[in-house]
């Protein structure tokens, strides 16, 4: 089963959304929004991805926080992560003990086809 992270309204998670559906792939949808992420999963995503692909440094979040001040070493980020689920780069894709942060269609087709 796939299992994606991210938020209804998002652009990428609607592609990656309709990229499943499109490709009759079952998938279920975690929403940030509506649920919490717990820390466990983050630090399990860290050990398949590194830091400066899950941690979103261009999010409108990022910006609202003024996080760039901050100067945020690693530790930081994850802290943030957990803290504020929005930081985190959309969609993440949970399928067979792997990981895919972000869409590509080309990288789906490989992946999923």
């Amino acid at each position: 089963m796939i299992q994606v992270y991210g938020i209804k309204n998002c652009d990428s998670v609607k592609k990656a959304l309709k990229f499943f559906k499109n490709n009759n792939l079952e998938y279920t949808l975690f929403d940030f929004r509506t649920q919490d992420l717990p820390c466990e999963k983050i630090s399990t995503w860290l050990e398949l991805t590194e830091m400066k692909i899950l941690f979103n440094s261009r999010s409108t979040t990022f910006r609202n926080l003024k996080l760039k001040e901050l100067n945020l070493d690693e530790v930081s980020q994850q802290e943030w992560l957990c803290k504020e689920n929005l930081l985190i780069k959309r969609p993440v894709v949970e399928y067979d003990g792997k990981l895919i942060v972000g869409f590509n269609e080309e990288n789906y087709q490989k992946s999923f086809l």
